[in-house]
């Protein structure tokens, strides 16, 4: 292997020698290479590309954050629409929806029913007549039930026949994730469920498009759990994600070469120059295509590998519906992908291909290509537009209570009896940024049931009755034992 020599990017200064000690000397002889970072020995190293050896500073970008806000205000709606869609009759009684509690992520003084009012267009609650039979001869005539307006189960229809009919673009985007995976081209679906939703995958994926396409890849059972396996290599998608036009982004009106060699950076971010100089030299390495490249090949650690692992990544955020996912959804993956250990670090060194949002609970990876200087998506599909539905029905919901509320403070008396203020007892600027953590709309197994329904939460249920109060069994110790123990998953 060739050895790369750029000796004026050689710094002898002790802050700036070798921030990657052994990442960036690509395949150096087997003779004795000493680099020495202290100030009495000084060395230069010949092939050593450096950059600074401090922390990267992450400039914040508000028009790449703005997107995980949004994200992170219709988490909860997304959650409790895949658990209303995983059932049969797409609906659940409130108290059965009380032991999801820790899958939804609601804080304790929040109740369940509040913040499904909170989204008027998105839920509706109902009440249906409980079964006469002797376990409930005591109980309520009817219990509380909660489903989906007319208006989203219409959204939520549309959105599934539409990913009937991207079955095929589907297919080949896991097709393309296997033939990623060297050297077994195999992935766990467990670790799969994960990164789902961000490549707008079905609910129902495992069971219905892992099947659907014997022709291109199978369920297999491994000792780590059930994985997809590739089953025939399709050369038409080993095909890296094509690059942007250099001279169309920095705006070029005569189509002739840079006097100086440029870096394209988004807009509002400065780096040093050392680091700048850094990454121009890694661009001028040549291409490592991902595809055709097998990681174990590869020094570790050197500057080869690095650049697969852009390239990976790269064509990972590329397959998306929103070109972002979180950085512990790609970690899931580092075996396989052949990831460096400190991923999160790699991203942050590249500016110019990556931005790492700190928005949420877990941190975001956006690929800066896919968006413009004013932070829009270049490209947006049909899954991201009804997604951008979805957010124009959660608006809508609020403008609702606001007029709501302001009716219930300014208007008379009987509307104020008739018509209950919506969520009065807490400010709705704190719920606007309400973040949940969840992680995955799809994984249903990861809520547990141990909690149950609290007095405020049973005397809220009382009043929401229409024939006044409604009797409840008492439940020995041993009942609810036996509950807890044999609750599972939705």
């Amino acid at each position: 292997m060739a050895l790369l020599v750029f000796p004026h990017l050689i710094s002898t200064q002790s802050h700036v020698v070798a921030a990657l000690p052994s990442r960036f000397i690509p395949s150096l002889p087997t003779f004795g290479v000493t680099v020495s970072t202290s100030r009495k020995h000084k060395s230069v190293v010949p092939g050593l590309i450096t950059c600074s050896s401090s922390p990267h500073k992450l400039v914040r970008d508000p028009r790449l954050d703005k997107h995980v806000v949004k994200q992170n205000k219709i988490r909860f709606v997304q959650k409790l629409k895949t658990l209303l869609l995983s059932k049969p009759k797409h609906f659940m009684p409130i108290q059965v929806l009380y032991k999801c509690r820790s899958y939804l992520s609601l804080p304790k003084p929040r109740s369940v029913l509040s913040m499904i009012r909170r989204y008027p267009t998105i839920f509706e609650l109902f009440t249906i007549p409980t079964p006469p039979t002797p376990f409930h001869a005591a109980g309520p005539l009817s219990q509380l039930c909660v489903r989906l307006t007319p208006a989203a189960a219409a959204l939520a229809r549309k959105e599934t026949d539409l990913k009937k009919c991207m079955s095929n673009s589907l297919a080949a985007k896991l097709q393309k994730l296997l033939m990623l995976a060297s050297p077994y081209h195999r992935l766990l679906l467990s670790k799969l469920v994960h990164l789902g939703p961000d490549l707008g995958l079905p609910i129902n994926f495992r069971s219905r498009l892992c099947n659907d396409h014997p022709d291109k890849f199978k369920v297999v059972d491994t000792s780590y759990g059930r994985a997809l396996e590739l089953v025939a290599w399709d050369s038409n998608l080993a095909n890296v994600l094509p690059l942007r036009d250099e001279n169309e982004s920095v705006g070029l009106i005569v189509d002739r070469p840079l006097k100086f060699k440029h870096l394209r950076l988004r807009k509002g971010l400065n780096v040093k120059r050392q680091h700048r100089d850094y990454l121009i030299k890694f661009r001028e390495v040549p291409d490592v295509c991902p595809y055709n490249t097998n990681v174990a090949d590869l020094v570790k650690e050197s500057i080869e590998a690095e650049k697969r692992a852009c390239a990976v990544v790269r064509e990972v955020l590329g397959m998306t519906v929103e070109k972002r996912t979180l950085v512990d959804h790609l970690t899931h993956f580092r075996k396989e992908f052949g990831l460096p250990n400190k991923l999160r670090g790699m991203l942050v060194r590249h500016p110019e291909m990556f931005y790492v949002s700190l928005k949420g609970q877990r941190d975001s990876v956006f690929l800066v290509e896919g968006y413009n200087d004013k932070g829009v998506l270049v490209e947006k599909d049909e899954i991201s537009a009804i997604k951008d539905e979805l957010m124009e029905l959660v608006r809508e919901g609020k403008r609702m209570r606001r007029e709501s509320r302001k009716e219930y403070i300014y208007g008379d008396v009987n509307k104020r009896d008739a018509q209950p203020l919506v969520d009065n007892q807490v400010d709705d600027e704190y719920y606007d940024d309400f973040e949940d953590g969840l992680d995955d709309l799809f994984q249903l197994e990861d809520y547990s049931s141990e909690e149950d329904v609290s007095d405020d939460e049973s005397e809220e249920l009382i009043g929401l009755q229409e024939k006044g109060e409604f009797w409840m069994a008492e439940r020995t110790a041993s009942s609810i034992n036996q509950e807890d123990c044999g609750s599972g998953p939705w």
